[in-house]
Parts: structure tokens; C-alpha cells; sequence
């Protein structure tokens, strides 16, 4: 990976990109039809001469991946003997079961690059010292990737891990780092906890944080519900969103400029796809689907993340000629048409983030006895009346035209449904169905 580094390439024309990764995806589907059990039998099922596979609009006469795929036949996706590999992680499937992800030496080098890149995208330097707040173990590929991107680009590291408002602000202070990953919830528990404890925390060293895990902005880049309470309190704070997946060891970063997640050229191609696997245009959500570029140990082709985004090719005024990803709209499994309305769980969330007196939440979504989607809200608060229940189904009305069932409870119970044991990252969003 080292020696194929080429990262002038998301300055060049969009032409030049093109001509670029279609070199390089010449060069995937070679490694694919050699190394990958899975890849190569679809090859022949399907009876693909990968030589007339020359062009990105090409890729529409493959078929996809799923990843349902990658369960059910993980071992055959593997294209390296078991010695080639040194770094197993997981990701949430489909069926219940994690994902296994296997990683080489050289896609550990890969996977720094792409941080590399990232943090240099949104303006980071060897100057900079990052406050990681997020987990390095728990099978998270994310933390790790962090970790290594920084050093790549020669920054300072102080590796905190989640939660422990006490010990973020004890660090801050003993280290002054100018930068933190961190996911925006947190960033108002940091917040919360400063306001209490008297820190003066608008003009401490920390002037960017980086997230992860939450969505700072609509698909306009105008900050959403959580993104204005993040900046309302701390102005000062530079935020800039983050969006990767484990399978696609790749990620869409955010430049200062704030309109979307640029695409790293070098690394993967990607496409927006409609419920038929067609393309669609630009101003249209489509389905992100990746296809890998230098992965080793488990490349993919086609591969269909579950996330709907828009997409942008305008040039950035960053410089960059990339194509940009908005916010994610809401995954595609987790779709719910409630009441004749298709809604996702962000914008059930930006509602419920707006409102004062909701301390926490956890939406459940289930199938009722006629067969159609039915909501309940679990929301955690010191406010348990008819009123308040009502304020919140008005402004439910108000926003997205229905109004669900809302349940309430106190917030430390919601706190334990959140965040079970083995768990990652806060879960708020529950589908039964």
C-alpha cells in the first residue's frame, strides 16, 4: 500500500479520477477472480468475463453484496491464508450474529492511510494532539483506525476510551489536546458535566471534534437538532462528521468546509443504488454500495452497506473534485411505514433530541396484529404527565405527520436498555419486527 500511495488524486479532475479507479478496479477484479472463493464461483455462475468489466458504469452488469452474503459464506470471502492474518473485528449482521471482518498487515497499513487522509481532510496536522473517545477493543475496528491514522500523520495521542466525563475534562487539562473523536451525544454529556463542575470549558484547548456513530447535519449540511445543541453551547467547537462502515475499511470525512464526506479516490468506488441495483441521479437517496480498493485479507465488490445517502459531484471549495456523501438518511432495514409514512429513526431522533424534559430515549418498532409497522417510544424523564406526553405527539404531529405511542420511564432504566452489556455504542433504535 505504501508504495502505491497517490493521494494528489482527490485534486485531480473528475475525469482523472474516473480513469484512475477504473485502472485500479481492473486490477481488484483480477485479485477477486484469483484469491476470492466467493467472488470467483460468482464469476462463473454468472458467467462474468471480468475483462469487459473496464468502466465504473460496468459495474451495474455485476451483481451485488450483501450483507447477509458475508454471514452466511464468510470464510469463502477471505482471499489469504490464515497465517496472512493478524487482526480479526466484527460488525453487527443481518441474521443476529456479528460479522467477522479478518484484516492483514498490509490492510492495517491501508486502514492508517485512510485515517491518515481523513484527519488531513479536516484540516489536522502533526502538530495536532487527538483525545480518542472512543473504545480500541470490543472487535471496534473504528477506535484502532484512529489510533493508527494518527500516528500516521505524526500527531499526539492520548487514548481515553468512551464514557468518564471526570477523566475527559482531568486530560484535557493535564495534556491540552486541540482535537477529539468522539460521538455527538457525548459531546453534550461533556458539556453537561462542565457546566456543573464550573470547567470553562469554551476556551479549553480542544477547538475540533470529529464524530462519529451520530448524524451532526440535514441532508441541506445545516446542522441538525443534535448538531445546534452541540454548537449552541460551545460555538467555539469546530464539527465535523465522520462516516465509514467496518466492511468497506474506508471512510467519508468532512473538510472544514462542511458539505459532505469527501470520497477517498485511492481507496474504494462507490455507487448509489436503487431498490433494483440501478444507479440514480444526483438529488436522488440511494443506497451507498462500495467496492474496495488494495483490501487483501476480505475485499468487497459491490457491496451494499444498508445506508441511504445523497450524493454530490460539485467541486468542493476545498480543492477537492471528489464526490461527496450527505448525512445518513436512515438504513434501508430500517425503514418503517407508519400510518401510510415512510419514515427512518434520524428523523424520529431529531425530534426527540429537541425536545427539553427528554432525558433519553429507545424507539421500538414492531409488528402489530394486522400486519403493519406500529412505534413505541420509551422515553426517559422527570416529566411523566398527559401533558407532556401530548407536547411530545404534537410535535411529533408537526414534523412527520403521525404521532407514536410514548411510553414513559426513568432515565437510569433507559440508560441499562442503551447500553447493555457488550455493547459498543448506544443503542436507540430497537426493531422487532
Amino acid at each position: 500500500m505504501k508504495n502505491n500511495r497517490h493521494s494528489d488524486i482527490q485534486f485531480k479532475s473528475p475525469q482523472e479520477i474516473k480513469a484512475y479507479q477504473e485502472a485500479r478496479l481492473a486490477e481488484e477484479l483480477v485479485y477477486l477472480d484469483l484469491h476470492s472463493k466467493f467472488y470467483h464461483q460468482m464469476f462463473q455462475k454468472e458467467k462474468i468475463d471480468i475483462a469487459k468489466i473496464k468502466t465504473i458504469e460496468d459495474l451495474r452488469h455485476l451483481p451485488v453484496t450483501t450483507k447477509t452474503d458475508l454471514q452466511l459464506h464468510n470464510e469463502e470471502f477471505i482471499c489469504v491464508n490464515r497465517e496472512e492474518i493478524i487482526d480479526y473485528v466484527t460488525t453487527s449482521g443481518t441474521l443476529g450474529d456479528p460479522v467477522t471482518v479478518a484484516l492483514t498487515e498490509s490492510d492495517l497499513d491501508r486502514l492508517a492511510y485512510n485515517e491518515y487522509l481523513s484527519f488531513t481532510t479536516t484540516g489536522c496536522t502533526n502538530r495536532d494532539i487527538m483525545q480518542l473517545m472512543v473504545t480500541l477493543d470490543r472487535r471496534f475496528m473504528a477506535g484502532l483506525a484512529y489510533y493508527m491514522g494518527a500516528r500516521e500523520l505524526g500527531a499526539g495521542v492520548v487514548r481515553v476510551g468512551n464514557g468518564i466525563p471526570e477523566l475527559q475534562w482531568d486530560t484535557i487539562h493535564r495534556i491540552q489536546p486541540t482535537f477529539c473523536m468522539a460521538i455527538p451525544f457525548f459531546l453534550t454529556k461533556l458539556v453537561e458535566y462542565a457546566e456543573t463542575h464550573n470547567i470553562d470549558y469554551k476556551n479549553c484547548s480542544i477547538k475540533k471534534a470529529i464524530c462519529i456513530g451520530e448524524s451532526l447535519r440535514n441532508p441541506d449540511f445545516t446542522l441538525n437538532t443534535m448538531g445546534r445543541r452541540i454548537h449552541e453551547k460551545w460555538p467555539e467547537l469546530l464539527l465535523l462528521s465522520t462516516y465509514a462502515s467496518t466492511e468497506m475499511q474506508s471512510s467519508f470525512t468532512e473538510c472544514p468546509a462542511c458539505q459532505g464526506g469527501h470520497l477517498q479516490p485511492e481507496l474504494i468506488i462507490v455507487e448509489f443504488l436503487d431498490d433494483n441495483n440501478q444507479p440514480v441521479a444526483e438529488g436522488e437517496a440511494g443506497e451507498v454500495t462500495i467496492t474496495t480498493l488494495g483490501v487483501r485479507g476480505m475485499p468487497l465488490l459491490r457491496f451494499k452497506t444498508g445506508d441511504l445517502c445523497y450524493h454530490h459531484t460539485t467541486p468542493c471549495s476545498c480543492g477537492r473534485n471528489t464526490i461527496r456523501l450527505s448525512s445518513v438518511l436512515g438504513r434501508k432495514g430500517q425503514m418503517i411505514k407508519y400510518k401510510g409514512t415512510t419514515l427512518y429513526p434520524p428523523a424520529l431522533y431529531d425530534i426527540l433530541d429537541n425536545i427539553p424534559g427528554v432525558k433519553n430515549y429507545v424507539i421500538e418498532v414492531y409488528t402489530n396484529e394486522l400486519g403493519t409497522d406500529e412505534i413505541v417510544i420509551r422515553v426517559g424523564t422527570d416529566t411523566r404527565t398527559e401533558a407532556f406526553s401530548k407536547q411530545i405527539k404534537d410535535l411529533f404531529r408537526a414534523k412527520v405527520r403521525v404521532a407514536p405511542t410514548i411510553q414513559f420511564e426513568s432515565v437510569e432504566y433507559i440508560s441499562k436498555i442503551q447500553m447493555p452489556q457488550m455493547c459498543r455504542k448506544a443503542i436507540k433504535f430497537i426493531d422487532l419486527r
